[in-house]
């Protein structure tokens, strides 16, 4: 009786704290749309408000909570992606993915030669133009990869969907969601055992983005830890060689065009400013104190380097230490980039969900008891024997 009232109890209070979760969801969206000056951010916090209110009205005191989250899903991520895809409306980088796309279709190479302008700009590396590349709006197919390689990370969670930090780049934008989930099915491969497939998804995340190499040593160092150095091997060479193919054809075809787009513009070392321009600690560095952009990569730089080391003294042995070692990376990278914006914390959010999965076939490798001695005979029965 005291298991079931405690087991009652314990379902009573995730219920409340998920209702209150939706609550704080459906104040903070139409806040976000009444302090932004972007029209899809306006549209997607008018809906999605709406659908938290819903989730938090159907989230039961106990018991499943399935329909609640599917409504908060509905009405956070697709509905208003629905209405800014009908509406012809979305972040610049929407635009940007499409037009890398047909340019390389038609002049063999995503970026622009000599950008100017911030729409001529392409920050994303050579993976991400086919993107542009598939049929219809650019955010079906972004959200697709990441909803797809979620699901081979075992990451079924609705409330990660929902929540705002990923709910709103899938209806506006969604760049960063791609590749925050191959890192996800990438770290999660590697847990399992699996160092060719984990460096086919890390390889095709690095292809797409700067943010994803990372993910690569903190794999390696599992994988180290897991299997031993072979597969680590097989792994950081699956993965290298399939970024490299993706990006060296097109860095060596028009190196000062890459440059330019894909390293000087996001660091924020050219004429034209970039847009990511959220008041993280990166960007007032770079913004408010003389030096400052060179103080925040020196400080970048040393978060790394104290990143790199903690895997050299204590590498991860389990795909949640992975993902905590792997999000706080990330977080840390996103507030010292002197060009960021918000929408950079889906990453830490991401791989920081691994960290809360069920434990499953790639949360530890169980131990494989020894054979047991077999019980010493006296020589004496065995000389009767």
């Amino acid at each position: 009786m005291r298991k079931t009232l405690g087991e009652y109890a314990a379902k009573y209070t995730a219920g409340h704290v998920e209702r209150c979760a939706w609550a704080g969801c459906a104040v903070v969206a139409p806040v976000f749309a009444m302090a932004s000056d972007v029209g899809p951010h306006r549209v997607w916090g008018c809906v999605a408000g709406a659908g938290y209110v819903v989730a938090a009205f159907l989230t039961p005191g106990s018991g499943p909570r399935r329909a609640a989250r599917a409504v908060a899903v509905l009405g956070a991520a697709v509905v208003p992606l629905v209405c800014l895809v009908v509406a012809g409306l979305g972040q610049l980088e929407v635009a940007v993915v499409e037009r890398s796309g047909r340019l390389l279709l038609t002049t063999g190479s995503p970026y622009v030669t000599a950008p100017t302008a911030v729409a001529d700009f392409n920050p994303y590396l050579p993976g991400m133009a086919l993107f542009g590349m598939l049929p219809g709006d650019a955010r079906w197919w972004l959200g697709g990869a990441f909803v797809a390689a979620l699901a081979g990370a075992g990451l079924h969670r609705a409330w990660l969907l929902a929540c705002p930090l990923v709910a709103l780049p899938l209806a506006v934008g969604g760049i960063d969601l791609p590749v925050a989930g191959l890192m996800c099915l990438g770290v999660s491969l590697a847990g399992r055992g699996r160092p060719g497939r984990a460096g086919l998804a890390l390889g095709a995340a690095a292809a797409l983005k700067w943010t994803a190499w990372p993910a690569l040593p903190v794999a390696l160092a599992l994988i180290a830890v897991r299997r031993g150095g072979r597969p680590a091997l097989r792994c950081a060479a699956v993965g290298v060689c399939t970024a490299t193919a993706a990006v060296l054809p097109f860095a060596l075809a028009d190196p000062s065009a890459f440059h330019r787009n894909v390293v000087a513009f996001p660091l924020g070392l050219t004429a034209t400013a970039s847009p990511a321009a959220s008041p993280l600690p990166g960007r007032l560095l770079a913004s408010h104190v003389p030096g400052g952009a060179v103080i925040a990569l020196v400080l970048l730089s040393v978060g790394a380097l104290l990143i790199a080391l903690s895997l050299a003294a204590r590498p991860p042995g389990t795909v949640r230490a992975a993902g905590v070692r792997l999000a706080l990376g990330l977080g840390l990278a996103t507030a010292l980039m002197p060009a960021t914006r918000f929408g950079y914390l889906v990453y830490p959010l991401v791989l920081g969900a691994l960290a809360y999965r069920p434990a499953g076939r790639g949360a530890a490798i169980p131990s494989v008891p020894s054979a047991p001695s077999r019980p010493s005979v006296p020589c004496e029965k065995a000389a009767v024997a």
